[in-house]
């Protein structure tokens, strides 16, 4: 069997222990919590409406950086394409289903709309 592409087998066995080396002092800890926290104000603030679709005028590109959650009535989903949290409605995908351009074919459900960065 050959071995194709990417680290070889048993390389992260053999190299694991570079981790350990590094001694963490006080001066480091300090420094993961500045940038914590710059990258917490990094984030830009969530929209209104906000869409997945680059084409679309409600498209943000800086806040899809971030990796964004969105809670409809209490249940978070992973499928939303659009949400908007004034009108109170989402659109995920129906199923498989296309149109015939080749985009999905969303659905709006309504009810409480929660938009957080995780």
């Amino acid at each position: 069997m050959r071995w194709k592409g990417g680290l070889p087998p048993g390389w992260m066995q053999e190299n694991r222990c570079l981790s350990q080396l590094i001694k963490r002092t006080p001066a480091m800890a300090e420094t993961t919590e500045i940038t914590e926290t710059t990258e917490l104000a990094a984030q830009p603030a969530l929209p209104d409406h906000l869409s997945a679709d680059p084409r679309s005028p409600h498209h943000l590109a800086a806040v899809f950086e971030h990796d964004v959650g969105i809670r409809l009535n209490g249940k978070e989903l992973t499928n939303v394409e659009e949400y908007c949290i004034s009108e109170s409605w989402v659109k995920v995908p129906a199923g498989k289903t296309r149109d015939r351009k080749g985009n999905p074919l969303l659905i709006k459900l309504k009810g409480r709309v929660e938009a957080f960065y995780r």
